[in-house]
């Protein structure tokens, strides 16, 4: 049987065949049992084992960049799911220092322009609609809440 003739017939399988495919494959019980997956991964070792799988380049190369990943620290409630820290995007048009002021419920709330976003209640939020969030208990833009930004009327 040819390997696509063998892939054409794992779409046909039903799971509990697909299951027993991929633990003679694999030699490993599933981390899932969603159909396409089971196809999917049952195909792709197969086409590896018939074809070869990657070059001894690409498999240094591999390697090289398995060493550079950095394992977060303990304490990632053991998800070890790697992040990148998001870039943190200058304030629009406000300078580091200036105070954003409004009144909520009759009382003044100030947010301070800090590097790297907006101080308010001694704490360092990363955009206007967080430090709003945090004043209100619900999402708003925050250059809205500020009056920074006129609301659109509807026409």
């Amino acid at each position: 049987m040819s390997l696509s003739e063998e892939v054409e017939s794992l779409r046909r399988l039903a799971v509990p065949e697909l299951l027993a495919r991929y633990r003679e494959v694999f030699a490993k019980e599933p981390r899932s049992r969603n159909h396409a997956f089971l196809w999917k991964r049952i195909a792709w070792k197969l086409e590896e084992q018939r074809l070869g799988g990657l070059s001894q380049v690409a498999r240094d190369r591999l390697e090289g960049l398995i060493q550079q990943i950095e394992v977060p620290p303990e304490g990632d409630g053991g998800r070890g799911v790697l992040r990148r820290p998001r870039p943190v995007p200058p304030p629009r048009d406000l300078a580091v220092g200036s105070t954003l002021t409004r009144v909520w419920h009759g009382q003044a709330v100030h947010a301070t322009v800090v590097e790297g976003g907006f101080e308010f209640d001694g704490k360092v939020h990363r955009s206007l609609s967080a430090v709003a969030k945090a004043i209100t208990g619900a999402h708003w833009n925050g250059r809205l809440f500020f009056g920074l930004t006129a609301r659109k009327r509807r026409p």
